[in-house]
């Protein structure tokens, strides 16, 4: 393995990891409200990111918001991107854990939906059965387990959407998260500066571990992307595809060891079945990428 790749998957599984326990730290600030933890989280993620396009040599990017176009797609992803962070933060801290994690198992799977209905892409058969076989698994969870997953429903849509549009303007996932923490930040620092003034902002009137924790988010949201972005640019995308289910084990596992969520059989069968259908997504995606470098190796020869 030649050091690039293995730095590459070094930073792959650092950013998965960091993504993967999140749930530690946003249930230390579970006595702050989901949305002021949001709020501070997109204010202070974007001194952080102008500080790392400019030593990076990239600050030509803080210039590229000037289009009614980009203003508006930004705006769009940074409300898909604003929303799914909420209601992620706000389930972590009432106890549905496992219910995020089960979000994010689903979510590559939407994605490809996505790009059926979005892009006309079109799907081989091992991937109809994927998606067939998740979907048995959220009927399961909602018709048989008794509870319709809708936290692991929106953090799926939500980010597939995100994900589908970037697909579509191609940017880097630093600079559009500092088109989209830019659009936000002064809502989100009026929102800071109005509970302050009510006393009920746990920045001001906070104790110290609180307030470090608050302006920590912002540190917390850029690392994972460097590192990813570095992953991105340095292995295969297929074994990025596979080391994402990193963070949503680590999430399941945190939920139910660390914070004794309850994960009955009944409701593991409903889990199950959406690893099985991951199972299957990414074989046939091991597959297809064998048969096309034989087919590459065939065609040089």
């Amino acid at each position: 393995m030649s050091g690039q790749l293995t730095r590459g998957m070094v930073a792959a599984s650092l950013s998965y990891t960091i993504w993967g326990i999140l749930p530690i730290y946003w249930k230390a600030l579970d006595h702050v409200p989901a949305y002021e933890i949001l709020g501070h989280r997109m204010a202070w993620s974007l001194p952080f990111i102008v500080v790392i396009l400019v030593l990076s040599g990239q600050g030509g990017v803080l210039r590229q918001l000037r289009s009614r176009k980009a203003l508006t797609i930004s705006a769009l992803s940074a409300a898909l991107l604003a929303i799914n962070w909420l209601i992620y933060i706000w389930a972590v801290n009432a106890d549905h854990i496992v219910e995020t994690s089960l979000g994010y198992y689903i979510n590559p799977l939407v994605t490809v939906a996505f790009g059926v209905f979005f892009l006309n892409e079109r799907l081989r058969g091992a991937q109809i059965a994927a998606l067939a076989l998740a979907l048995g698994g959220v009927l399961y969870l909602t018709l048989v387990y008794g509870s319709f997953p809708w936290i692991a429903l929106s953090l799926a849509l939500t980010f597939a959407l995100y994900g589908l549009i970037h697909k579509k303007i191609q940017i880097g996932p630093l600079k559009s998260l500092y088109q989209e923490t830019l659009l936000f930040f002064l809502p989100a620092l009026v929102l800071i500066l109005f509970l302050g003034r009510d006393g009920s902002s746990g920045f001001l009137h906070g104790d110290a571990a609180t307030i470090t924790m608050l302006a920590g988010t912002g540190l917390i949201t850029t690392i994972p992307l460097l590192l990813f972005g570095y992953a991105a640019q340095n292995i295969p995308l297929f074994v990025l595809g596979i080391l994402q289910y990193t963070a949503p084990t680590l999430n399941l596992l945190i939920g139910v060891f660390i914070y004794g969520e309850e994960f009955p059989f009944s409701r593991m069968i409903g889990f199950l079945l959406v690893w099985g259908a991951l199972a299957l997504f990414m074989a046939e995606g091991v597959f297809q990428r064998a048969r096309q470098q034989r087919r590459l190796a065939g065609d040089s020869d």
